[in-house]
């Protein structure tokens, strides 16, 4: 099960410890990057803890991939994230991980009561534009 399929559907926030297990990241990297990022603002509760929404822990996984993957330094992660709209984030956290696509667009109960053939049907389409969409970055 990747990391936005553990999401839960009807769940608003996240505390930082279930966002760092669905990361994989520390606690201190979190808090960090609240300092260097704009984006990564989580509000707090009464209590003071972090509350993550899902457009967070998107630019969460966003960051990681441009920090580890990709070898962007912090400043030049800003740069990049300052060109990007949230929805643009979405797209390239999609291509990164194609296997997001099915944890945003269906729910868990619906995935249970769905149609094996049909979800076939819908993971070779989705494969199709993956494969179209590599061609075009790829030519």
């Amino acid at each position: 099960m990747n990391a936005l399929q553990r999401l839960d559907k009807g769940k608003l926030y996240y505390s930082i410890s279930e966002v760092c297990r669905m990361t994989g990241l520390e606690p201190h990297v979190l808090r960090y990057w609240e300092t260097e990022f704009a984006q990564m603002r989580p509000k707090k509760n009464r209590a003071g803890n972090r509350a993550y929404r899902t457009k967070e822990i998107q630019y969460v996984h966003y960051i990681r991939h441009l920090l580890h993957d990709e070898k962007y330094t912090i400043q030049g992660a800003k740069k990049k994230l300052s060109d990007v709209t949230p929805e643009e984030v979405w797209g390239q956290l999609t291509l990164i991980r194609p296997d997001m696509i099915r944890a945003a667009k269906i729910s868990d109960s619906e995935e249970a009561n769905a149609d094996p053939s049909a979800l076939k049907q819908e993971l070779q389409k989705i494969h199709e534009e993956l494969l179209d969409v590599l061609k075009l970055l790829n030519p």
